[in-house]
């Protein structure tokens, strides 16, 4: 995990890293990709099996690596931050499309402080991550196609 590791050796992050941070990052990475799927696919039906597709795929890395416990918890959460972070990209409607980066690297950011109020600096990096991740997705996609 690169992008997870840079992000730890930004000192944006306080504290020792904790296994709960490395499953609030693959929540962020995974929107991201999902971001990237609809965005290279449109949203229809065939999109919705491939991100159902594509979640099942990382249940089983889940479940290859982690008892069945630690796998309904991961997915309770991914479930979760996918909610959380789906409002923010969509709050304000089009016109706040702009600013929805903003929005969910603030909102992922505390949760990678647990809850604190992160640098503000962390939620920009976090953004430009998540915005990264779904536009390297989209590109993949799409070259594909």
């Amino acid at each position: 995990m690169p992008l997870l590791s840079d992000l730890l050796e930004s000192g944006l992050i306080p504290g020792e890293p904790a296994g709960a941070l490395r499953h609030e990052w693959e929540c962020l990475a995974l929107h991201a990709c999902v971001r990237g799927l609809v965005a290279a696919c449109g949203f229809n039906v065939e999109t919705a099996h491939s991100v159902d597709a594509f979640h099942e795929e990382v249940r089983a890395g889940w479940a290859r690596e982690s008892d069945g416990a630690e796998v309904e918890a991961r997915s309770a959460r991914a479930a979760e931050r996918h909610r959380e972070y789906g409002a923010l990209g969509q709050a304000g409607g089009a016109s706040g499309a702009a600013t929805a980066p903003a929005r969910i690297g603030a909102a992922a950011a505390r949760h990678l402080v647990r809850d604190r109020d992160p640098d503000p600096a962390l939620s920009e990096l976090v953004a430009h991550l998540h915005e990264s991740i779904a536009e390297a997705a989209t590109e993949m996609l799409r070259s594909r196609a």
